[in-house]
């Protein structure tokens, strides 16, 4: 399979750059459609899977910043054209429910980047691939919701493009759980992405600091 394109972007990098380091290991953790209104047909079921992997991708997403692995939201914009990425979290928390809950487990940090998406692949009209070029990416571990949808739109794109993908199988979900079986299934006979839990995804070693 071809390697993704590559930029030339370092630590050394100027402010301003994309991306001012690139991923450990050439990894990056992508979190799919987690931060939300959940205010959209069906919703209610979905939210109820989002809560059972936001735990999961919440302890991956540690592991991932522990270990200098970027950590990148993808999200609809919902055809609010005017919206961002911040004024989409602050909306998220005031919602009733559940899903203020999932967002404030997932919260960002204020080195995670992100990308707001108007198709269900992350990779359609944004910059997610110019974004993961400039961190040197290789392999992409995506999580979120839902996972016969979004998440395997993304995954499925990452791969055309030569990513190599990691769907973990904790950390995805959809509205019912045949649904989420059957794609895990297709992912393992059909698109060759692998399954693996989160907790045993290998991650590289955290980089050593200067003294």
């Amino acid at each position: 399979m071809a390697a993704p394109r590559r930029l030339s972007v370092s630590s050394s990098s100027p402010r301003g750059a994309l991306a001012v380091e690139a991923a450990n290991g050439e990894t990056a953790l992508l979190i799919v459609d987690m931060i939300s209104c959940w205010d959209f047909p069906d919703a209610d079921k979905l939210l109820l899977a989002a809560v059972e992997v936001a735990s999961p991708i919440a302890a991956l997403k540690r592991r991932c910043k522990s270990r200098g692995v970027p950590v990148i939201y993808a999200n609809d914009n919902r055809g609010r054209w005017r919206s961002d990425f911040s004024a989409l979290v602050d909306l998220s928390m005031t919602g009733s429910g559940q899903g203020p809950a999932v967002t404030a487990s997932l919260a960002p940090d204020h080195d995670d980047y992100f990308v707001l998406k108007p198709q269900q692949s992350a990779f359609v009209a944004t910059p997610l691939e110019q974004l993961l070029d400039a961190l040197q990416t290789r392999r992409l571990i995506v999580t979120g919701v839902a996972s016969d949808q979004c998440v395997l739109s993304t995954a499925t794109d990452a791969r055309m493009r030569g990513f190599e993908v990691v769907l973990p199988k904790d950390c995805t979900a959809t509205q019912t759980a045949r649904r989420h079986a059957m794609l895990l299934e297709q992912c393992a006979t059909v698109f060759g992405i692998a399954t693996t839990p989160g907790s045993r995804i290998r991650l590289p070693a955290a980089r050593k600091r200067n003294p």
